[in-house]
């Protein structure tokens, strides 16, 4: 809190709140290296949460802080903190949290997860605008017609995959698309597209079981911290094994906020400003 806000509630103070999300490699310093540059830049911290990866070494930190009176605006506050970016190698964004990133949804036949993510941004409960629907076969049109969203309808053969493929690029980048979610989308995406879609493309589903393939998928799940409640959302990549999961709700910080959300059905544990 800044020196000269002591007297009032700092959540009723600060209006603009950001997001700061990082990865890098885990070492000292990280926290307080955050923590001081959101204080000289009289930004107060409203959340955070953090954990290190073990078995790849990688630190993860999720921020939410509102600005002060004296705190720059958007696009100086990322060149402020592009110095400490650059000292621990960091993967990171800054955006305000009541931004409404663009997603694409691809699906098959099945629908459930379809409609989910359709009711719960529709409610609100996810902070995203859907641009768009693509699909490789007819049967979701009608919904999509009923939430008055764009369908794309794109077959897909063997022989035609790697065409289709560039065909749904054409719609990420008409559309402008930051997310593309594989809602029950029944295709291997071919390593190609998982390097076109390299880090804004997840894969949902909805499961209560440990996120590993296999007999040995609850030790397994142990040991990488994923939890037992499963992770129902993964990072696409180019090898065909489970992904990397986007939430370890077992670890220490994720274990409350996977209580608050194991209640609802969906599986999409994103919050509603869809960071």
């Amino acid at each position: 809190m800044s020196p000269s806000s002591e007297a009032v509630p700092a959540t009723q103070q600060f209006d603009q709140r950001y997001i700061l999300k990082l990865s890098c490699p885990d070492q000292m310093g990280i926290v307080a290296a955050v923590a001081s540059f959101l204080t000289q830049q009289d930004c107060n911290i409203l959340e955070s949460a953090q954990f290190d990866d073990e078995g790849t070494g990688r630190f993860f930190m999720r921020t939410v802080f509102g600005s002060g009176q004296t705190t720059p605006e958007a696009d100086n506050l990322r060149a402020a903190f592009d110095p400490v970016a650059k000292r621990f190698n960091m993967d990171w964004t800054l955006r305000d949290r009541f931004e409404r990133p663009k997603v694409l949804i691809l699906v098959s036949k099945p629908g459930h997860c379809l409609n989910d993510l359709l009711y719960r941004t529709g409610t609100g409960a996810l902070g995203m605008e859907i641009v768009g629907i693509v699909s490789n076969h007819p049967d979701q049109k009608p919904l999509a017609d009923f939430y008055g969203l764009p369908f794309h309808h794109l077959p897909i053969t063997p022989e035609t995959k790697r065409e289709q493929e560039k065909q749904i690029l054409s719609v990420i980048e008409k559309t402008e698309a930051k997310l593309v979610v594989l809602a029950r989308y029944m295709q291997i995406l071919t390593p190609e597209m998982c390097v076109d879609l390299a880090g804004r493309c997840i894969n949902i589903h909805h499961s209560f079981l440990p996120g590993f393939k296999g007999a040995t998928g609850g030790p397994r799940a142990d040991r990488s911290r994923s939890g037992k409640l499963g992770s129902s959302a993964r990072r696409a990549r180019t090898c065909r094994g489970p992904g990397h999961p986007t939430r370890r709700p077992h670890s220490r910080f994720w274990s409350k906020l996977a209580a608050q959300r194991v209640a609802p059905s969906s599986a999409l544990e994103m919050p509603r400003s869809a960071s």
